[in-house]
């Protein structure tokens, strides 16, 4: 039994420190601040800070509670193991081993350090030169990632999409709410590769694709990313609205430029101007933040135009012909069933760039 003892020391005193390095007592506490605050009817008269509220409670609370479950089974061994005699050994050895296994997946939240790791997301693919070939195999990555964001069980909420003449997509952008959602998607910010047979060419020739991905953070608190106003132009225009009876007649349609550094977000799928210039406001944010982050810049005023990853940051080949084979360029990790990852099976690619980055 003291041999398992000393394993079960080593496991809570390597438990112990990701546990504080996570601040798990601090998050705790905002959890307990959030429920009170959410708990009182006023606070629904300003729904979408009630909403936002809400949000994080649930976030905090998913986050946590697999490391207070865990905290509290490895005590209860603990005083069970003192009061048991060694005919227990082999299922105490069990217990600990399952522990110790769940514990290799929750350290991997350690990964989650950055200023946005632990945000929702904003996926926005769009297709590159190339016509239909390009538009279909933007197709292809929102199916990927669809299906990858089915298996997480994260939410999947489409703000704009623009389907092509022929197939595919020309862009797709998504509200991604999950776990760690900005910190596990930021692997995939870059421009993805194909290389395949063409199915659209009569000659069934080599055909080489490309499409961008962004990946930004959501950033509702207009604190974390301070925007001078004066640095904005906000335009309204007509908006082509959801269609049927819900057509949209007026001009709520937004489309936000910043000056400085020339980047544009447009939104028109929601309701009304107000919730369009709102959706608008933290993509940009995001946009910006994500900009400040790859140029290393202190604050948005240091931001340069034209500086930032866009087309230039291949970070992916997929290649379909004429072998099989998906390598990311920067980490050298691949996988030899092309058919699988565009199934969504993503998570190597994503592990082996996070487990560079610490």
């Amino acid at each position: 039994m003291q041999e398992l003892e000393k394993r079960l020391d080593g496991f809570t005193e390597e438990f112990l420190k990701a546990y504080e390095k996570l601040e798990i007592s601090n998050k705790l506490s905002r959890i307990a601040e959030l429920e009170k605050e959410v708990a009182e009817p006023e606070i629904w008269r300003n729904v979408e800070e009630a909403t936002a509220k809400n949000q994080e409670l649930a976030r905090l609370s998913d986050e946590v509670q697999p490391w207070e479950l865990m905290r509290t089974q490895s005590e209860d061994l603990r005083e069970l193991m003192k009061i048991s005699d060694d005919d227990m050994k082999e299922e105490f050895g069990e217990q600990i081993q399952a522990m110790e296994d769940e514990f290799t997946e929750l350290r991997k939240s350690l990964r989650f350090q950055g200023p946005y790791d632990s945000e929702n997301a904003i996926i926005r693919i769009t297709s590159g030169a190339g016509g239909t070939e390009a538009m279909d195999w933007a197709g292809m990555l929102e199916r990927m990632y669809l299906r990858f964001f089915e298996r997480k069980g994260w939410k999947a909420s489409c703000l704009e999409r623009v389907v092509g003449e022929e197939a595919g997509i020309k862009t797709a952008v998504y509200e991604i709410t999950g776990i760690n959602a900005y910190g596990f998607l930021k692997s995939e910010h870059g421009v993805h590769r194909l290389v395949r047979l063409s199915p659209f060419n009569a000659n069934n020739l080599r055909q080489t694709s490309f499409a961008l991905v962004e990946i930004l953070p959501i950033i509702r608190a207009e604190t974390d990313v301070v925007i001078d106003e004066k640095d904005l132009r906000i335009d309204v225009y007509h908006s082509g609205g959801h269609g049927g009876q819900g057509v949209n007649t007026t001009d709520s349609a937004v489309r936000i430029t910043h000056l400085p550094t020339n980047t544009v977000v447009a939104i028109q799928n929601e309701r009304s101007q107000h919730q369009n210039k709102e959706k608008a406001m933290e993509i940009l944010r995001g946009k910006l933040a994500q900009m400040q982050l790859e140029q290393h810049a202190a604050t948005i005023g240091e931001l340069r135009a034209g500086e930032s990853a866009g087309w230039g940051q291949q970070i992916r080949n997929y290649v379909l012909q004429p072998y099989k084979l998906v390598k990311d360029t920067r980490t050298g990790y691949e996988e030899t069933d092309p058919e699988a990852v565009l199934d969504g099976k993503i998570d190597g690619f994503i592990d082996s760039y996070l487990e560079n980055m610490v």
